[in-house]
């Protein structure tokens, strides 16, 4: 059996590793419809910036659940835009940004753009390179780490609360809520942890608090906030909102950060260089979201009878946009399965989508990562794996990480 015939949503092989999968997508096309749920799986880099780009022919309602969205049944006649439309509030994680599409989605979105402004992005990043320190101070002289736990994960999190304007007195409840299991949905499988439990009540609260009396403080200007129109949002918009930033951005840049290390564990040579030029930390990242995209991929639910690259999409159809595939996308990156640090056209990689549902945290996930390895470069070295072949990957078709990474490194600073 070739990769191609495997589940790809459930083989225990290809969620630890789906390249082998993703060379069999590139002999037999850039849109395939593989045979287990229908799904047609998009993975040259052109077809997808395609889909993204026709709002008319594909709703992003399917983005995280793909065939496992429950869709209500259709009248007949109706079209699948009235539908979702209609009755949204009846599909799982239908009312969270990803599932949304214009000119809901152009409202919600606005909302975040007040909050990514260049000074609180300044201020953001000044926080970033103190916590960064902080946590390096808390194992760098230990000799070895679970690097996953004790920093990217604490990092990513704080980071984003402090963007949010979580009081710095609060940041340590919310460190400790990390990694913590409490059941809930996802996938289909019951996942998750605390920080989830707890942000609909925390930010629900804060928010109600801060509209009755703002003051000068970023959560003020998020409960204040308001669409173009000057409509004031629904409390439950604004706090569904900051339930994306931590869902989304915390995760997969924690993905990242674990990559880069383990990439920078295994190529000591390359960690030299990039200690002795820190500019080039810059592309290194880029590279690193191309050849270990956190994302593999969101869906689309097709909303009529289309094409794609010769070939027919009916109306109905699940496609999954596999970033992580077409950021191997021989006709874009030539020996896209090797790592180059060095790849000049690195930066053409679709890790944070494209399009109206392009990731508005971009440019904090980049400048996390570059703070991070500057700072972890310069303060630790001699960095190694302990057990390379411990190592495992999320269980999750979506997620693309790693689970933890132990290593050991000698303390430089």
């Amino acid at each position: 059996m070739n990769a191609f015939e495997k589940n790809f949503f459930s083989d225990p092989q290809l969620i630890q590793d789906p390249n082998p999968y993703y060379a069999e997508l590139r002999k037999l096309g850039p849109v395939v419809r593989e045979p287990h749920h229908g799904v047609f799986m998009v993975s040259g880099l052109e077809e997808i910036l395609a889909v993204y780009a026709d709002l008319e022919s594909f709703s992003s309602i399917a983005a995280p659940l793909g065939p496992f969205t429950k869709l209500p049944e259709r009248a007949e006649g109706e079209s699948l835009a009235n539908v979702i439309e209609r009755r949204r509030a009846e599909i799982p994680l239908s009312d969270l940004l990803p599932t949304l599409d214009p000119p809901r989605h152009t409202r919600q979105r606005a909302l975040l753009n007040k909050l990514f402004t260049p000074n609180r992005l300044k201020e953001n990043e000044e926080f970033m390179w103190s916590l960064a320190d902080r946590l390096i101070d808390e194992f760098a002289d230990r000799g070895e780490a679970e690097f996953c736990a004790a920093y990217a994960g604490p990092f990513t999190l704080l980071v984003i609360a402090d963007l949010l304007g979580v009081p710095r007195e609060h940041h340590e409840t919310f460190r400790g809520w990390l990694g913590k299991p409490v059941a809930s949905v996802s996938e289909g499988k019951v996942t998750g942890d605390q920080v989830f439990l707890h942000l609909y009540p925390y930010f629900t609260r804060y928010i109600e608090e801060r509209r009755a009396s703002p003051g000068d403080d970023v959560m003020s200007q998020l409960a204040t906030a308001r669409f173009p129109d000057g409509d004031l949002p629904a409390v439950k918009d604004l706090v569904s909102l900051a339930f994306v930033l931590f869902a989304a951005g915390q995760e997969t840049t924690a993905r990242l950060l674990g990559t880069g290390m383990r990439i920078l564990a295994e190529q000591p040579v390359l960690a030299d260089e990039l200690r002795a030029d820190p500019e080039a930390i810059r592309n290194f990242i880029e590279e690193c979201l191309r050849f270990e995209t956190p994302i593999k991929g969101p869906f689309r639910l097709a909303l009529r009878d289309t094409q794609l690259a010769s070939v027919d999409i009916p109306m109905g159809s699940i496609l999954m946009a596999m970033n992580g595939a077409a950021n191997r996308d021989p006709r874009v990156f030539k020996d896209g399965d090797r790592f180059d640090a060095k790849r000049p056209n690195a930066r053409r990689n679709i890790a944070f989508g494209h399009g109206a549902h392009f990731c508005v945290g971009a440019n904090l996930a980049r400048a996390e990562a570059r703070i991070s390895f500057e700072r972890l470069l310069a303060r630790l070295g001699d960095l190694r794996l302990v057990d390379a072949s411990a190592l495992s990957y999320a269980p999750s078709f979506l997620i693309r990480g790693l689970n933890d990474l132990p290593l050991r490194f000698r303390r430089l600073a």
